[in-house]
């Protein structure tokens, strides 16, 4: 005897549905984008930007601290002076770092926002939602005019984190606090 859920399934799976028709989307994709208009609108959410020609050089400010990078962040990345921590972390051991290093997969210009999607340089979701401060490398190249042509560039079965800042919420009466659902401080520099 067949349950409840098998049997409404193998009636789906007995359907003759004709195939949808395609669906038109008249959506703005593209726009006047680049890498001054996403360095202000990532900064209108409260992150610090820089652009800069050296990775390594812009990461001196590091030296002294406990960062986790993700296993295949490049190796120029990890600069003597940093104790760089690698998975696997504990649940604790993510959250006594004194932050995270990252790449992403996209950047936004039109919202200001950074997509990361577990991909080379991005390591696991927890990664970014513990650590109190977030540094991201967003490389020119990276960076679309509009959410249309990002989401073109994602592959959409891959577990997509859409970053527009740092983490903040308001209470009822308005107070914002930063740093309750992810990274208190989100750096980005654009290489």
């Amino acid at each position: 005897m067949a349950s409840a859920k098998e049997e409404i399934l193998d009636r789906i799976r007995r359907a003759n549905v004709p195939p949808a028709a395609p669906t038109v989307r008249g959506y703005h994709v593209e726009g006047p984008g680049g890498v001054e208009l996403f360095a202000e609108r990532v900064a209108d959410y409260r992150a610090i930007v820089h652009e800069v020609a050296d990775v390594p050089a812009a990461l001196e400010r590091l030296r002294g601290k406990r960062i986790v990078a993700p296993q295949d962040v490049p190796a120029e990345w990890l600069i003597d002076g940093v104790t760089w921590l690698h998975e696997p972390l504990s649940i604790e051991e993510l959250d006594q770092a004194d932050g995270v290093l990252t790449g992403c997969a996209v950047a936004i210009a039109d919202t200001g926002t950074i997509v990361l999607d577990g991909g080379e340089a991005q390591g696991r979701r927890a990664l970014t939602l513990l650590p109190d401060y977030h540094l991201c490398v967003v490389r020119r190249d990276q960076i679309a005019a509009s959410v249309p042509e990002a989401l073109r560039r994602l592959e959409p079965t891959r577990p997509l984190t859409f970053i527009s800042g740092p983490s903040a919420t308001s209470d009822i009466e308005l107070n914002r606090v930063e740093g309750v659902h992810g990274p208190r401080t989100l750096e980005v520099l654009i290489v």
